[in-house]
């Protein structure tokens, strides 16, 4: 038996490369820096190696011929798709270091302790064994003893996202699989899936597995491999029924790294689900796409209607990201060129908008400092911080999908691939719901500008000047693509291209 020779192709696997370089790099600066310089030295290394990562994206998308190129023996796909994809998920980066590192550094700053339950002000505890919110937490704040290895298990995090949706293969996807959900159980679930596909299609590789389906048709086995398969993927996505976690993560978890979690985690897992439904399943088309309707629906009802009786707005931008993977699905559903391109562009408007909510979010705090998410208490938070109001509501009517922002345009996009694809009945319940949705998003904006302030009004805290210009980008793309969407929708159409 001949074992082939490993070629690694560096120049393609640049990006990715440089990603997990950075945070291996991070990881040295913890052991051997001082503590007084390891904050400048983490955030410095974490964006320069985003910016890096970013610019061999762009390198490597103008040497990538049309239909992409294969690497690492078939198990890592460089197209278009894939670059696009990766772009997306390393601007997400940017802003979500930026977001992390304005927390980091306001906690160690003003060393003071906070309310007992406010865990979720810093995305660590401060002392390894500590119980966040207990009083050794706070002794070690008042120390100064705030984390800095978040950056590097951040880059790590990242780097494992960027590997996903450039998997070729379902060994590879299964690897990154496990890494990205943190050995959470639906990594069971897509790993017997795959163990299924295999036994049906004896290949791993993706086009394999869509020749040998043509071949000789969908087994027993190889459908409920695929059923399996989708588990996983569905699962991170956040997609009914698989959606449950989401929303006490999201509230529970510290803002940066929830509106991180938000905008990258579903960039990734919608890139791999891309590539497994375009690439692999083209011949069991008519067997996953009803399941595929099924779900889609029950995501936007379940997202929508569940959404509407949240109190606490964390939670309710929980549901609101339900939803809009239904609205995503439907591009999915699409089965077309125009559904691929679609939902790129939908990821990213969907991303910038979603990192902006969930930092404006980080801003509102009570008077013991503590973040205060209580809808109820945000009455008139407008008429006080008239800026942060705006720009807020901005983001909540892109969520609605009102014209001139950005989510009227993804919204329209998907709608139409989906419509041209034979999907009218999930265009117009996709309709419904968005109708639905728009209800509680007024409410938040009814809540800040139209209610007046009470004594529970929270306060905003002025961020650093690197948020504040993050927070004005997510804004402004938000609005650029609602107005000028045609450079982001060409650059889409360009993307949609899966190495086969």
């Amino acid at each position: 038996m001949t074992l082939p020779t490993p070629s690694v192709e560096y120049f393609l696997l640049c990006p990715m490369l440089i990603v997990f370089g950075v945070a291996v790099a991070g990881v040295l600066v913890e052991a051997f820096l001082p503590r007084r310089i390891r904050y400048g030295t983490q955030v410095t290394l974490a964006l320069g190696g985003l910016v890096a990562a970013f610019i061999g994206v762009v390198v490597v998308s103008r040497s990538v011929r049309v239909s992409g190129r294969s690497a690492v023996l078939g198990a890592v796909a460089i197209d278009r798709p894939t670059l696009f994809l990766q772009g997306t998920l390393l601007l997400v980066g940017v802003l979500a270091v930026i977001f992390v590192a304005e927390r980091t550094q306001a906690r160690t700053d003003s060393k003071v302790a906070v309310a007992a339950g406010s865990s979720g002000l810093d995305s660590f505890t401060p002392q390894a064994s500590a119980v966040p919110g207990s009083d050794a937490e706070r002794e070690a704040e008042r120390a100064g003893a705030a984390q800095t290895e978040l950056f590097p298990l951040l880059m790590l995090s990242l780097g494992g996202m960027m590997v996903f949706p450039s998997s070729n293969d379902l060994l590879s996807q299964e690897a990154a699989m496990k890494y990205f959900l943190l050995g959470a159980f639906s990594s069971a679930f897509f790993l017997y899936g795959v163990a299924l596909l295999y036994g049906a299609t004896d290949t791993l590789l993706l086009p394999g597995i869509r020749d040998a389906l043509a071949s000789h048709g969908g087994s027993s086995m190889a459908l409920i491999g695929v059923a399996l398969l989708s588990v996983g993927l569905l699962f991170k996505v956040g997609a009914v029924p698989f959606h449950s976690w989401i929303p006490d993560v999201y509230q529970g978890a510290p803002t940066p790294i929830t509106g991180f979690m938000a905008a990258a985690t579903k960039v990734a897992a919608f890139g791999a689900l891309l590539r497994v439904v375009y690439v692999a399943l083209p011949p069991l088309h008519d067997q996953w796409r009803p399941v595929l309707w099924t779900i889609s629906i029950l995501t936007m009802a379940v997202g929508t209607i569940t959404a509407v009786n949240q109190t606490d707005v964390k939670r309710m931008l929980a549901y609101s990201s339900v939803a809009h993977v239904g609205f995503i699905l439907t591009g999915v559903i699409a089965d077309n060129p125009a559904g691929l391109s679609a939902t790129l562009f939908y990821l990213v408007a969907y991303s910038f908008s979603t990192v902006g909510a969930f930092a404006i979010v980080s801003l509102i705090r009570n008077a013991d400092g503590v973040e205060d998410a209580t809808l109820s208490h945000w009455a008139g938070l407008g008429q006080r911080s008239p800026i942060v109001g705006v720009m807020f509501s901005m983001f909540l009517l892109a969520f609605a999908g009102i014209p001139l922002t950005s989510g009227f345009v993804s919204k329209l996009a998907v709608f139409k691939a989906a419509a041209q694809g034979g999907a009218v009945p999930l265009v117009v319940i996709g309709v419904i719901a968005s109708g639905v949705a728009a209800y509680f998003y007024v409410r938040v904006i009814v809540s800040m500008f139209f209610t007046e302030a009470t004594d529970d009004t929270p306060r905003v805290v002025a961020p650093d000047i690197l948020s504040k210009v993050a927070i004005a980008v997510c804004a402004a793309v938000t609005v650029v693509l609602g107005i000028f969407p045609q450079p982001l929708l060409d650059l889409a159409d360009h993307a949609a291209g899966l190495l086969h």
